[in-house]
């Protein structure tokens, strides 16, 4: 466990949403990451974090949902991330991505898998796009919430009680 200052969140990331920030003093916070994927990018040199929630693996289940609400699915939410964090001078290569969520919440029910499915379609995005994982802390049975301080990239997780730096 680690000694943190307690979090104002002063930038909420809803379900489904997603935020950028190049504003020193932010803190971006997502909440209830279950079966949700939660994922930020940093560069440490632009001084430049976004934050995403996205709750399914895929659009494709949903076409019409995807124009309206492109951050709930992986697979067009992460891509939009990079793209709205590269507007604000992030660079790829020096991007520090860290994950959270893709739980488990409801038990070990394997019918549907959300969070699992979740993981390894972001795990084939960034793998495409020759990206790696820095930290993550997936796949619990906890809800999570999720804060990135943008003036330092530190990315800590609160989940059963404790605060974990990943």
């Amino acid at each position: 466990m680690v000694s943190t200052p307690r979090f104002a969140g002063n930038v909420r990331v809803d379900i489904s949403d997603m935020k950028v920030s190049n504003r020193v003093g932010d803190v971006l916070v997502t909440y209830a990451l279950g079966s949700c994927l939660g994922v930020t990018m940093y560069d440490p040199v632009a001084c430049v974090a976004g934050m995403i929630h996205c709750m399914l693996p895929l659009s494709k289940v949903d076409p019409a949902k995807v124009a309206k609400m492109p951050c709930m699915f992986v697979d067009t939410g992460v891509p939009a991330l990079f793209k709205a964090i590269s507007e604000l001078g992030a660079q790829k290569d020096r991007m520090v991505i860290k994950v959270a969520g893709c739980g488990q919440i409801l038990g070990d029910n394997k019918l549907f898998k959300i969070g699992e499915r979740n993981y390894t379609v972001l795990r084939k995005i960034l793998w495409k796009n020759n990206m790696l994982i820095a930290g993550e802390l997936v796949a619990g049975n906890d809800s999570e919430t999720m804060f990135i301080e943008v003036s330092t990239g530190r990315v800590v997780v609160r989940t059963g009680g404790k605060e974990i730096e990943i």
